[in-house]
């Protein structure tokens, strides 16, 4: 499963993003730093409109989307890596996520004390980022000393070091991990370590309601900010993701119309996910179930098919495969198959968004 890890300052707005997209989660949102104390965890399903169509289309009892875990990190400050406040104590739990979001606050409010009294993103960003730095900074020198003595008799020992002298060199400049260019042997030794800043990220700009559909100047300043980083935005507001919530199904579409936007915050969030992290969504339908499967692009028809079970990889000997547009062009799998539009797919084939797919195995 798809894990974030959700970070930021104190009182950027970053609890009650998670409570709004994790709606049963039990973060206490309050106006007071570290406000949350453990770690939350909170499964949400992947908002997918094509589920309900391929569903109707095969009569399916029931449908699976796929998931995304998202983990509220208690907010760090200045310091963190150094013990300040409870950062230090949360940064390794975002050692085992795929992707980092990092919340920042865009919106003015002399209601929500800013934890360094002004608004200022740039500043903020540069803070969580230092922080996340030093932590990597740490962590390498930790391993840095027992690697170079294994190194003496290991080849992949020395790959490693070379891995985490180049790594210590950019870090201590300043610049973050996943800017260090490695070559894949040495992506490979350095993986177990869990970089912070080798983690792709995706800056929320959290802004009020009425700069939802606009942005505003804050939210320029954390675009130019992630143009550097080859990092994505995503524009959010948290107090609408909250007033969602309250909303009954048929009118959240309308409410957001009203605000000049088309999309919820959860599924801009997990959009810019799948598209950093390279991931594509495939379906298998059918009487029983509709359900959504995440692979990576790139991936090959028996990978795909080890998704479901590592069996299916091992025994795999084709698939039947029809895109997306195609089956609802036709009405039916067997329709599709009639005219031709259904395929019988081996071993080489590259698995597309969207596909719908039933394997044969041995």
């Amino acid at each position: 499963m798809l894990k974030a890890g959700i970070v930021g300052l104190p009182n950027v707005g970053k609890s009650t993003l998670f409570n709004a997209l994790v709606a049963n989660a039990k973060a206490e949102a309050a106006n007071y730093p570290f406000c949350t104390i453990e770690p939350n965890v909170g499964i949400v399903s992947v908002p997918d409109e094509r589920l309900q169509v391929l569903s109707k289309i095969a009569q399916s009892e029931d449908i699976v989307p796929t998931r995304v875990e998202f983990v509220d990190i208690a907010g760090l400050v200045k310091g963190a890596s150094q013990g300040e406040g409870l950062g230090s104590k949360f940064l390794s739990h975002i050692r085992e996520v795929d992707t980092l979001v990092q919340v920042v606050r865009c919106f003015e409010d002399d209601d929500v004390i800013h934890v360094s009294g002004s608004v200022e993103p740039k500043r903020d960003i540069e803070i969580i980022n230092l922080e996340l730095i030093l932590a990597d900074i740490d962590q390498i020198e930790k391993r840095i000393d027992r690697a170079r003595k294994t190194a003496r008799t290991s080849k992949e020992a020395q790959i490693e070091v070379a891995a985490l002298e180049k790594l210590l060199t950019d870090l201590n400049a300043g610049k973050p991990a996943r800017q260090v260019e490695l070559s894949d042997e040495e992506s490979e030794t350095i993986k177990g370590l869990g970089l912070l800043t080798r983690k792709p990220i995706i800056y929320a700009a959290n802004v009020s309601e009425d700069d939802l559909a606009t942005g505003n100047e804050f939210v320029e300043q954390v675009r130019a900010i992630a143009i550097q980083e080859n990092a994505q935005v995503v524009v959010v507001s948290a107090q609408v993701e909250a007033e969602l919530l309250e909303l009954p199904e048929a009118e959240k579409t309308e409410f957001l119309e009203s605000l000049g936007v088309a999309e919820g915050g959860l599924k801009s969030l997990i959009k810019a996910t799948y598209y950093l992290l390279g991931l594509r969504t495939y379906f298998t339908t059918g009487p029983k179930e509709t359900r959504a499967w995440t692979i990576k692009v790139g991936m090959l028809a028996p990978q795909a098919a080890g998704v479901i079970h590592s069996d299916f990889e091992r025994g795999f000997i084709r698939a039947k495969t029809i895109g997306y547009a195609d089956m609802i062009a036709t009405g039916s799998m067997q329709a599709a198959k009639d005219k031709g539009l259904l395929r019988s797919e081996g071993k080489e084939y590259l698995v597309q968004e969207g596909d719908i797919m039933e394997f044969l195995h041995s």
